[in-house]
């Protein structure tokens, strides 16, 4: 194998693929990235056993020239050495050539590293989707509904599916749901989809989602092909493949956790509110569980936290409109801050059903989405 390449197009994709490569796995060669020069560009793939990202590099895009090919073939080489050297390569170009030995010469400008290769033949393959029902969401939206959702899964594996995002698909629409027992998060967008497209359970591995997010360019306006099957999704762009595995186990029904009918309504500015609980968690985050109260007066609520070495802050905030009984409630400022900090309307509408019962936090202009936090006992 023989070819050349620009070193910014190799490093943007080699930090694509180190994205799925482990330090600690029980397949030594997962430890690398496997290279392979055909005639129509340059693919590099990196594996672990729940995430496979493969990141395609054409010769040439837009009348730019990326790579040229002199012998086609493929090597396999240990990740992070390779992925530091070609950062710090010093030319703008990168040659790159693999003997019969599999020794790997990497020239540019003045420098010249010799690494040891793996055969690529034992790097294992990737899954084979095949291609029935393809999904199609715009990038954008994909990345939006990732950052809305994934935040709320859960850290600990004592329940491995609540570590996941559910996805169901039917009539064109797409709910994701994400919760860790103490907080939920849903969003529900329409896609492009066959009519008949209907997915129940999928639960995808929060962490995954969150890898792919950082690999989405939602700049260049392209949407995402998404394949699933029933062990594996796939999300694929033009230059990209991005394989994740699904968790095993039934989603609990989050349905039931979400109250229909509120004592207390209150609209007010998502903004103001998000502050204010920034600011009253500058005490609570001494305390143990980061607790912030918070009661309702006649045309404002009060929001208070206290530490027993530190002091107290209280703190109203002005409210749009107020519904229903007086409440006093504490609440996780954690919970709250990535809550409201992930909602972009400007005003929110905040449903409570008494000082022990979840809340529901909903942008005034968007049904879409919804946000539950389960109180804490102090009053």
């Amino acid at each position: 194998m023989k070819f050349s390449i620009t070193k910014d197009k190799l490093v943007e994709n080699v930090n694509h693929v180190m994205k799925a490569v482990s330090s600690k796995t029980t397949i030594p060669i997962l430890t690398g990235i496997k290279i392979t020069a055909s005639h129509d560009g340059i693919t590099l793939t990196g594996s672990n056993s729940d995430i496979s990202i493969k990141s395609f590099i054409p010769l040439e895009e837009n009348d730019e020239e990326y790579a040229t090919i002199e012998k086609t073939g493929s090597v396999v080489l240990q990740a992070r050495v390779f992925s530091d050297i070609v950062k710090k390569l010093p030319s703008e170009f990168v040659n790159i050539e693999v003997d019969s030995r599999l020794i790997t010469r990497i020239t540019s400008g003045s420098s010249e590293f010799n690494l040891n290769g793996l055969d690529a033949e034992e790097y294992p393959r990737l899954p084979l989707i095949e291609e029935g029902n393809v999904l199609h969401v715009r990038t954008d939206l994909l990345k939006h509904v990732i950052r809305q959702t994934g935040f709320a899964v859960s850290t600990s594996e004592t329940r491995p599916v609540l570590t996941g995002v559910n996805w169901n698909i039917q009539n064109g629409n797409l709910n994701c749901v994400a919760t860790d027992s103490h907080r939920l998060a849903s969003r529900t967008i329409s896609i492009d989809a066959d009519e008949n497209a209907e997915y129940k359970n999928i639960v995808i591995p929060g962490k995954s989602l969150n890898e792919l997010s950082k690999i989405l360019d939602d700049s260049s306006g392209e949407w995402v092909e998404i394949v699933i099957t029933e062990s594996q999704i796939l999300f694929k762009t033009k230059h990209l493949q991005f394989y994740s595995r699904l968790l095993d186990g039934n989603y609990p029904d989050t349905n039931r956790l979400i109250p229909t009918e509120s004592k207390t309504d209150i609209i007010l500015s998502t903004k103001a509110l998000l502050q204010a609980i920034d600011r009253a968690s500058l005490l609570a985050k001494e305390e143990r569980n980061n607790v912030v109260k918070f009661r309702t007066l006649e045309d404002s609520i009060e929001i208070s936290s206290q530490s027993a070495e530190l002091g107290r802050v209280f703190e109203n905030v002005e409210l749009q409109s107020l519904e229903g009984e007086e409440l006093k409630i504490s609440f996780s400022a954690k919970y709250m801050i990535d809550a409201l900090s992930r909602i972009e309307s400007q005003e929110i509408r905040i449903s409570f059903t008494g000082a022990m019962r979840p809340f529901l936090i909903r942008p005034v202009e968007d049904e879409g989405i919804l946000m539950l936090i389960l109180p804490v006992r102090t009053y």
